[in-house]
């Protein structure tokens, strides 16, 4: 039996999707044992979370947000780095084979600690290599590389621009989808006020809101206001005209499976957001604006839908590959899950400009 322990960063709902897939995978495979950590929230706030059993939690690392930004004085103001290191040093990680972690700091730190293999699986580790970034500086490369350090990186991205990088597996139950008349907007570090005042003239569109903030449904006209529920969430995704939403890349990832038409903004001082909006610029896959503005939300609205990409469904490969415990050859399990990749035909042509990499030629032939 493999005994893994998997962290996971639970500040932003994306790295949990991501597990969430990987989790359901991983109950097929009864010769597999894997056990749950999260950090960077409260325990209270964690949500639909069936999938993990009995999972943990610690205090670990955040980011704190205001306004549309990283607060980096409160961010500091609240860490905790003396809870932080007695949770790495009380973290006991003698019974496992190998911790996985998606951007998570405790169990990484654990394991570099204690001398156990782990592999970072995070769209994070994509920004070690020379993939489209915006807005890095020293400190952003020196979170990179220090807030989750494991043995081996595996990023996940969109492309893999010519590195080891993995594309994102999507839930099976965005395969398909139905065009609807709503847009949903998903701003959860924005104001609420600010939300309203970015969409209160638009009264000839109907906009489903959800938000962190929001405590119960309500509806103002045409503004329809909901607390963070993943099934409620998912059914409006599914059946909305299009997608308002910050630089996250689960959500964004999932827009583009299910050929939604997305407008970003990205979150202020989040160089990942900003590096993610450029890559998909770049791909023709997304407009952006830089503030809240109506305006460019009003050409947005009238602009035609866009066409889906298809991503991997079922992480086997990956998970094969863990099993192997052939972890330092990155480079076979990204070919294989690469190949299962359908991009659209005006994004092919993009890609095959961008890449000059003669190595993954054979890919992009293929993608």
């Amino acid at each position: 039996m493999m005994k893994i322990l998997y962290g996971i960063q639970g500040t932003g709902n994306g790295h949990i999707t991501r597990a969430r897939v990987m989790a359901r995978a991983f109950s097929q495979h009864p010769d597999v044992h894997v056990d749950y950590l999260f950090t960077g929230r409260n325990a209270d706030k964690y949500f639909d979370m069936e999938e993990f059993g009995d999972y943990q939690t610690r205090q670990g690392l955040t980011f704190i947000h205001r306004n549309g930004a990283i607060n980096k004085w409160l961010t500091l103001k609240n860490a905790k780095p003396m809870q932080f290191w007695r949770d790495v040093k009380q973290l006991d990680l003698s019974g496992y084979d190998l911790v996985l972690n998606d951007f998570e700091p405790v169990s990484a730190w654990a394991a570099k600690r204690q001398n156990i293999a782990s592999i970072s699986i995070s769209h994070q580790a994509a920004f070690m290599h020379s993939v489209p970034k915006r807005g890095q500086k020293l400190l952003d490369e020196f979170i990179m590389k220090y807030f989750a350090p494991t043995s081996v990186q595996l990023g996940v991205h969109w492309y893999h621009f010519g590195h080891n990088i993995m594309p994102p597996f999507i839930d099976d139950e965005f395969s398909a989808s139905q065009q609807g008349q709503h847009f949903l907007v998903y701003l959860p570090f924005e104001d609420i006020d600010e939300i309203r005042a970015l969409l209160e003239s638009l009264t000839e569109y109907t906009f489903e809101i959800y938000h962190p903030e929001i405590t119960n449904s309500t509806q103002e006209s045409h503004l329809h206001w909901h607390p963070t529920s993943k099934r409620a969430f998912h059914h409006s995704l599914h059946h909305c005209a299009g997608v308002i939403a910050n630089g996250g890349f689960e959500l964004s990832s999932e827009c583009l499976q299910l050929g939604k038409k997305l407008l970003i903004k990205p979150l202020h001082g989040q160089f990942e957001q900003l590096s993610n909006a450029l890559t998909l610029e770049t791909l023709e896959l997304c407009h952006t604006m830089n503030t809240l503005d109506v305006d460019e939300v009003e050409n947005w609205l009238l602009i035609p839908q866009g066409e889906a990409v298809k991503f991997p469904n079922d992480p086997k490969i990956l998970i094969d590959w863990i099993k192997s415990k052939q972890w330092n050859d990155t480079e076979t399990v990204c070919e294989a899950l690469w190949k299962q990749v359908e991009f659209p035909e005006k994004v092919r042509r993009k890609l095959a400009k961008l890449s000059k990499v003669p190595h993954h030629a054979n890919i992009i032939n293929r993608v």
